[in-house]
């Protein structure tokens, strides 16, 4: 299976952002056991590419492990080289999007306005992030109407009680930040029980 079919049938990106490198480990290992089976690493997070490098090697054939935050070609090169297999940025940046292809990985921009999203996937981009996802899932249905053939990935914003809505708007995966991995909280073996039964209810909430 490629990294994007994976992506789209397995619609959950659990974003691990600022966590503590020995912890990643066992925090992935929790959220596979709850059915997830994607994971992206911030690159601002601390010792960022060492950990995508650890959970490639980790998780392997268990979780598809990518990198988010990526601002230009320099860093997704970085990062693809470190063993991502999917880039994930903020923003539109041409560059960015042809370094991650020219490496057979899976690109998602991120953007937010129809034009943005489109010159994205017109670019070369496989998933677009739409971001802010906060405005709600009745935007996304608005966006697919003149653009249903591109591929949309809510992200920041999407809950337990949203995530079928955006859904059923027409968004094909999502990217779940705080409300899936909190990590201001210290990862005792309790939080880690907490973040499988929490990867366990978004994984019953997108099978619908």
């Amino acid at each position: 299976m490629t990294a994007l079919a994976h992506l789209l049938e397995h619609k959950l990106v659990a974003i691990v952002r600022g966590a503590h490198p020995p912890d990643l480990v066992k925090m992935a290992q929790a959220l596979h056991a709850g059915g997830v089976r994607s994971i992206e690493v911030t690159l601002n997070s601390p010792g960022a590419l060492a950990s995508i490098a650890e959970l490639a090697g980790a998780m392997a054939g268990k979780l598809l492990v990518g990198a988010g935050t990526v601002l230009d070609a320099e860093t997704a090169r970085a990062a693809l080289l470190a063993g991502a297999q999917f880039i994930i940025s903020p923003t539109v940046n041409k560059k960015t999007i042809r370094m991650t292809k020219r490496y057979g990985a899976v690109s998602i921009p991120g953007a937010f306005t129809a034009t943005e999203i489109l010159q994205a996937y017109e670019h070369g981009g496989d998933i677009i992030k739409v971001f802010p996802a906060s405005v709600g899932a009745t935007y996304f249905k608005d966006i697919a109407g003149p653009l249903p053939f591109i591929p949309l990935m809510p992200t920041g914003g999407v809950s337990l009680d949203n995530i079928r809505n955006f859904q059923k708007a027409g968004a094909v995966a999502f990217g779940l930040g705080s409300a899936l991995v909190d990590t201001s909280q210290p990862v005792t073996e309790e939080y880690l029980r907490q973040l499988t039964e929490k990867a366990r209810q978004f994984v019953q909430a997108v099978a619908g």
